[in-house]
C-alpha cells in the first residue's frame, strides 16, 4: 500500500470513528462503550445515524438471539455491556486495492472504489486514467470485514450477504474471509459535508456490481429496531446525490439518508 493510501485508510478509519481530528476522540469518547469487558477495546459499537450519534448510539449492530451460524440475521438492538450478542471487532485491513491484491473483490470494484481519479490530476501523461491502485494518482476507500466476536471470541463469522447484493438483501453472518461478501467500503467519495467531519459515511457491500448507485447497508426505512419480528438489516442502492471527494460545504445538498449512514465508537 502506498504511503497516501496508507494515510487516507487512516484518516478515513478515524472519520468513522468520530470525524475530522478525531484521533483525540478515540480515547474520550463519551458514548456508553457497550461491547462486553471480555471483548473490550478490540470491539466496536456500530450504530445508525438513523437513531443515535456517538455520544449517546442507542442501538448497535447486534447477531440476532446469539446465535453462531451461517445465515444468522443481523440487527439492530439497544445498547447493553451486557450482551455478547453487540460483540464485533472490525478488521481494518488496508483499502479496497489490498482486497483486491487478495482476489477478495473484482478488478471492476477495484476500479471503482480502489483507483478513483482526483479530478485532472488522476490523469497520467496520455490522459488516461491509470490502470493501477494505490499510486499518488488516486486514492483508495478503506475496507474491512466486522466479524462476530462474542465476549471477545472469534466465530470465524463477518457481517455480510449470503449472495451477490441485490435491493434489499438481508444482511447476515457469512464465513469470514470467503469472498467479496463480507468486505466493506467506507464510501468516502459520496460522502455529504457534514457527515464527512462528525463521522458517519455509507458503506457499500464488496460484492457490489451496481457502480452508479452502489448498494449499502441499510436499515429499513419502515422498520423500528424495537418492532417485533425485529427488522433485519439490508443493502440498499445508495440514494442521495454525488459530490465528489474531498465534499464541500458549498456543495452541501441533502445527500445519503440517516438509515444509510453509520459510525462507530470503541468498545469498553
Amino acid at each position: 500500500m502506498s504511503i497516501k493510501s496508507k494515510v487516507l485508510a487512516t484518516a478515513a478509519t478515524l472519520t468513522l470513528f468520530g470525524g475530522v481530528g478525531a484521533a483525540g476522540v478515540l480515547a474520550t469518547t463519551t458514548s456508553a462503550n457497550a461491547a462486553t469487558p471480555s471483548c473490550g477495546t478490540s470491539c466496536v459499537d456500530i450504530f445508525s445515524q438513523e437513531f443515535g450519534q456517538h455520544n449517546d448510539p442507542q442501538f448497535l449492530l447486534d447477531d440476532y438471539q446469539q446465535k453462531i451460524k451461517i445465515g444468522q440475521p443481523v440487527i439492530l438492538f439497544r445498547e447493553s455491556n451486557a450482551d455478547p450478542a453487540e460483540d464485533f471487532r472490525p478488521e481494518f485491513q488496508g483499502t479496497v486495492a489490498d482486497f483486491y491484491a487478495a482476489s477478495m473483490v473484482t478488478a471492476a470494484f477495484a476500479l471503482h472504489y480502489g483507483c478513483i481519479p482526483v479530478g485532472s490530476a488522476g490523469t497520467n501523461a496520455d490522459g488516461n486514467f491509470p490502470d493501477c491502485f494505490g499510486t499518488q494518482l488516486s486514492f483508495n476507500d478503506p475496507a474491512f470485514e466486522i466479524e462476530y466476536t462474542p465476549n471477545g471470541v472469534f466465530s470465524g463469522l463477518c457481517v455480510g450477504v449470503a449472495s451477490t447484493a441485490v435491493q434489499e438483501e438481508g444482511v447476515t453472518l457469512q464465513e469470514c474471509g470467503a469472498s467479496s461478501k463480507t468486505v466493506w467500503a467506507i464510501d468516502l467519495y459520496d460522502q455529504p459535508f457534514d457527515t464527512f467531519v462528525t463521522g458517519y459515511a455509507p458503506l457499500i457491500n464488496g460484492s457490489d456490481t451496481n457502480f452508479s448507485q452502489p448498494f449499502v447497508l441499510t436499515y429499513p426505512q419502515s422498520g423500528y429496531p424495537t418492532d417485533k419480528p425485529r427488522p433485519q438489516l439490508q443493502v440498499d442502492n445508495l440514494t442521495g446525490y454525488t459530490q465528489g471527494y474531498p465534499p464541500s460545504v458549498i456543495l452541501n445538498y441533502p445527500t445519503v439518508p440517516d438509515n444509510q449512514l453509520w459510525g462507530a465508537d470503541p468498545g469498553v
